[in-house]
């Protein structure tokens, strides 16, 4: 399961049933959790940790020094889950010193072709990046995200979970939980009805997320003078809207 022409450190380990194609590079202090299927030609540095069951496929570069002019070689971290599916030219790399030193990405995700990951991003799980989405340093994203091919997201921006930015959107501001987001600069448009549905929210729930929609976008108030009318709406379903609202640094998206 391990091709003769790849280049494995003695320091690397490996779990049980993992695969490597020809012509792949494991370096030093990597640690491959069980049954993952690394293709040829991919490129994995440490100090980086992958889960079980991941599948990489060829010319992909994870756990790479980052780009980040800052960084001077310290020992960085990458951290991967389970059950990602990591396409062929995706770049990932570590953290810096600057901020936790770690870049750490969760389980099911899906990375399409020549998705980018810069430093010291925190992705959850269940996201799915299309082709060429480049996400700069210090970027949060929470679980259930579809960014659409060739969406740029700025640096330090937060993207809520159930979230949803269009294809070739440009981000430079946070985007809260369950909104639908397009254009240059991405502005909110509706909610992600849609994906609220196929992952099992009730019509009533989803009805309470569009009222909040409309009360935060809609009702011409100010983000303060939206709170407290949100926490009249809320029964639980928009406990994390409104603390993601309220914790923007950046500022959220508005129309």
């Amino acid at each position: 399961m391990i091709h003769q022409t790849a280049i494995i450190d003695p320091s690397a380990k490996l779990g049980k049933n993992v695969s490597v194609g020809p012509w792949t590079i494991i370096g030093a202090n990597v640690e491959i959790g069980d049954d993952c299927d690394i293709r040829s030609h991919v490129v994995i540095k440490g100090p980086t940790v992958i889960g079980k069951n991941n599948t990489i496929y060829q010319f992909a570069s994870v756990g790479e020094d980052c780009q980040d002019k800052k960084y001077a070689g310290e020992p960085t971290r990458l951290e991967i889950g389970d059950n990602n599916i990591i396409r062929e030219s995706v770049t990932i790399h570590r953290g810096t010193t600057q901020d936790q030193g770690l870049t750490k990405i969760g389980s099911n995700n899906l990375l399409m072709a020549q998705v980018h990951v810069a430093h010291d991003c925190m992705i959850g799980d269940n996201n799915i990046f299309a082709n060429l989405v480049t996400i700069a340093g210090h970027v949060h994203v929470g679980n259930w995200v579809i960014l659409g091919g060739m969406t740029g997201i700025h640096q330090f921006c937060h993207i809520g979970s159930h979230a949803f930015a269009a294809v070739n959107s440009i981000v430079v501001q946070d985007i809260p939980p369950f909104i639908m987001a397009q254009g240059h600069n991405a502005i909110p448009r509706t909610i992600n009805a849609e994906g609220l549905r196929r992952r099992g929210f009730t019509a009533e729930q989803i009805r309470t997320v569009r009222q909040a929609y409309k009360t935060l976008y809609r009702s011409g108030l100010t983000v303060e003078e939206a709170l407290p009318k949100l926490a009249e709406l809320n029964n639980g379903e928009l406990d994390e809207f409104i603390a993601f609202v309220k914790s923007s640094s950046r500022g959220i998206i508005r129309p």
